[in-house]
């Protein structure tokens, strides 16, 4: 009997073990902390409530708010496309070109965690080169699912 209850024991602690090694929405390297390595600071990161709480109040203040991904569209945004491509970073300098550099602007992507996504350093960087002066990030750092449509955060298809 004792044999039996160990042997339980021990394969039940072997799956437990084997659950917390799950891959599902990890990234291979270490995500890194915003404000390392990364060209924007912790102030420039916009949480995910305070833009849904500004969309949803609506109102002049609202920033504008650019999907630099291939991601589906939070509401209000303007879609830009991902611009890992050229020619979508273009467009991206285009949309913007006309703006006053004290333009509020929101850029996300959601594709994937920030460690490994190919669109927020270079649209970032982009507009900081440009010259804008209030640019922030909305902080997804895992993607657009798991930040802010699990939440329940307006999207433009609503």
């Amino acid at each position: 009997m004792k044999k039996i209850i160990f042997k339980t024991f021990l394969a039940a602690l072997v799956v437990i073990s084997a659950s917390l090694n799950s891959v599902a929405q990890t990234s291979p390297v270490a995500i890194p902390v915003p404000g390392l390595n990364n060209p924007w600071s912790n102030s420039q990161l916009l949480e995910p409530a305070d833009l849904a709480a500004n969309i949803k109040a609506g109102g002049t203040k609202t920033p504008l708010i650019l999907n630099i991904g291939a991601v589906e569209d939070i509401k209000g945004a303007q879609h830009i496309g991902a611009v890992s491509n050229a020619e979508t970073l273009e467009k991206l300098k285009k949309t913007v070109a006309a703006l006053p550099k004290n333009t509020e602007i929101v850029i996300y992507c959601g594709c994937c965690p920030f460690a490994k996504c190919p669109n927020i350093r270079p649209a970032f960087n982009e507009l900081i080169k440009a010259g804008f002066t209030n640019v922030k990030l909305l902080n997804l750092p895992t993607n657009l699912k798991t930040n802010w449509i699990s939440k329940g955060y307006p999207l433009a298809k609503e």
